[in-house]
C-alpha cells in the first residue's frame, strides 16, 4: 500500500496548507461534549505550525439545511466559532475565525495577512450547496486560498464532496497523518489474525448490509445488537414487538450467511415511555415492548467470542446508551474489548456514537485504535469508492 503523505512533501515554510479536517463534533449550548475528533487533527497541525506553514483549517458540522434561495438556515447553532476557541486552548495558541465567504475579497486579504505558522479556522463548508454538489467552480475557489492541499478528514473521505474531492484538481495534494493511520489500522482487518470477531450495531441495517456481508468472509463470527440485531433476530421468525425492523430491512437480513452471525439470547426491553425495564428471552418480545439492549446472558455469550479472539472490530452500539438504564449492554461490550486489546488482541473502534459509549467507560486507551469514521470505516472495510483518498492512497 502506498499513501502520499504531507511528510514527504518539502518546503512547507512559508506555504498556505489548506487542511481539510473533520471538527464535526457534537455541540451542547454552544460548548464540546465529545472533542476526539478535534484532538484526532492535533499532531498533524502542530506538525505544520512546526514546519512554519500557513495553516488553513476547512470543516464541516452538522448538515445544513438550506432555503430556496440556497442559503443556509440555522447557521448560529452550526458555526464551527465554539470549536475554533476550543482548538486555540488545546494549541495553547491563537487561531483565527474567518466566517466570510468563500470566495470573497474579505477572506483573501485575511488569508493573505497570515504569518508563518498562524493557524486559521473557515466557517462551516457545509454552509455552501457547492460543497455537497462536488461542484467545480467552488473547489476552484476554495483552492484558491491555499498552495498546498491535505486531506486529514478520514470520516468524510466516502463522501464525493468539493473539499474532499474536486479540490485535488485544483492544488498539489496529500493525505494527512491521521488518513495514513486510519488506514493502515484498518487495512490490518483486511488481513487479520483468526478468531477474527466483529460487533456490529447502532440503528440502521441498510447501511450495513455491505459491510456484514463483506465482513461475514473475513470474520468467524459477527456479533450483531442495537436495530442491527433487530432484523436478525425477526429473519429468524422471532418476535421484536414494536422494535424497528422493516420488512426491507428483515429481506435484506435474510440475504445474509446467518452462519457466522451471532444474535442476541435475551434482551432488554421496555414501553415507549421506558417506565418498567425486563428482561426477555429473544423471541418472547410482547407485541407492544421494544427492545433497547442485549440482556445480561447475551453479554455472557458474547465476551467468550470476543475474549477468544486476536483481532476485534466494533461499530454500533448495541442499545440505546443515551439512556443510563440501557447503556449496560453497550458499555460492557466497550469494557470487554479493551480489557482485550492492545495485547491478546488487535481491537479497532470506529464510529462517532461507538467512540462516545467507549469513552463512557474511561478505557478509551486500552484500544488498539479508534476510528475517526463511522460511515468511512463501514465504506472503507466494504471495499466501497473513497473520493476523498483517490489519488493519495494506492
Amino acid at each position: 500500500m502506498r499513501i502520499k503523505t504531507i511528510t514527504a512533501a518539502h518546503n512547507l515554510a512559508g506555504k498556505k496548507v489548506l487542511v481539510r479536517v473533520d471538527f464535526n463534533v457534537p455541540l451542547k449550548k454552544g460548548k464540546i461534549v465529545e472533542s476526539y475528533k478535534i484532538t484526532a487533527n492535533l499532531p498533524l497541525i502542530k506538525y505544520l505550525i512546526k514546519k512554519e506553514a500557513k495553516v488553513i483549517l476547512v470543516s464541516h458540522l452538522g448538515e445544513p439545511v438550506f432555503t430556496t434561495a440556497g442559503k443556509a438556515k440555522e447557521r448560529a447553532s452550526l458555526s464551527l466559532e465554539p470549536v475554533a476557541k476550543s482548538l486555540a486552548k488545546m494549541l495553547n495558541k491563537k487561531v483565527l475565525f474567518c466566517p466570510q465567504p468563500i470566495g470573497s475579497q474579505d477572506l483573501k486579504k485575511q488569508i493573505t495577512g497570515l504569518k508563518d505558522g498562524q493557524v486559521v479556522l473557515l466557517e462551516n463548508i457545509r454552509f455552501y450547496e457547492g460543497e455537497t454538489k462536488n461542484k467545480k467552480s467552488f473547489a476552484k475557489s476554495l483552492a484558491a486560498l491555499g498552495d498546498v492541499y491535505v486531506n486529514n478528514a478520514f470520516a468524510v473521505s466516502h463522501r464525493d464532496h468539493a473539499s474532499v474531492s474536486a479540490i485535488k484538481n485544483y492544488l498539489p495534494s496529500y493525505a494527512g497523518t491521521l488518513i495514513e493511520e486510519e488506514v493502515l489500522a484498518l487495512a490490518k482487518l483486511m488481513h487479520p489474525q483468526t478468531p477474527f470477531v466483529a460487533v456490529i450495531g447502532g440503528a440502521k441495517i441498510d447501511t450495513k448490509v455491505a459491510l456484514i456481508k463483506k465482513l461475514s468472509k473475513k470474520a468467524d463470527f459477527v456479533l450483531v445488537g442495537g436495530a442491527v440485531a433487530n432484523c436478525f433476530l425477526a429473519a429468524r421468525g422471532l418476535k421484536v414487538g414494536k422494535s424497528p425492523a422493516t420488512k426491507e430491512q428483515i429481506a435484506l437480513a435474510k440475504k445474509i450467511d446467518s452462519r457466522k452471525i451471532i444474535v442476541p439470547i435475551d434482551v432488554i426491553v421496555t414501553d415507549k415511555n421506558f417506565k418498567e425495564i425486563t428482561v426477555k428471552k429473544a423471541g418472547q418480545v410482547g407485541a407492544k415492548e421494544y427492545i433497547y439492549d442485549i440482556g445480561p446472558e447475551t453479554m455472557k455469550l458474547y465476551a467468550r467470542f470476543l475474549r477468544s479472539a486476536k483481532t476485534i472490530f466494533w461499530n454500533g452500539p448495541v442499545g440505546l446508551f443515551e439512556q443510563p438504564r440501557l447503556r449496560q449492554g453497550t458499555l460492557f461490550i466497550g469494557r470487554t474489548i479493551a480489557q482485550h486489546a492492545k495485547g491478546r488482541a488487535y481491537g479497532v473502534v470506529g464510529g462517532g456514537e461507538t467512540i462516545e459509549a467507549l469513552r463512557m467507560t474511561d478505557m478509551m486507551d486500552y484500544v488498539d485504535w479508534v476510528s475517526t469514521g463511522g460511515g468511512a470505516s463501514i465504506a472503507f472495510l466494504s471495499g466501497e469508492k473513497m473520493p476523498g483518498l483517490k489519488g493519495l492512497v494506492k
